[in-house]
């Protein structure tokens, strides 16, 4: 199955070469989860504090579909 993928701030840096613009596309086989993807891309599962589907809020367990687009956001600070 074929997914989008879209990193935000410092999450980049795990994967060389991102292009913020157009994201990733990213082959995985059926039944991979947000999990798998995550570790596929190297991206350290502590980093991650939100990850959307389509966006809709889903969980590393949770089952991804082909043409799905995920996108993974770290903590961010402010106030």
């Amino acid at each position: 199955m074929y997914l989008t993928v879209k990193l935000s701030t410092t999450l980049r840096d795990h994967v060389p070469g991102y292009i913020p613009e157009t994201g990733l596309q990213v082959q995985m086989s059926e039944g991979s989860t947000v999990g798998c993807l995550a570790r596929h891309l190297h991206l350290p599962p502590q980093d991650i504090k939100i990850i959307m589907v389509n966006g809709r809020q889903h969980k590393a367990e949770d089952l991804l579909r082909d043409g799905d687009r995920v996108a993974f956001f770290p903590a961010v600070g402010g106030g």
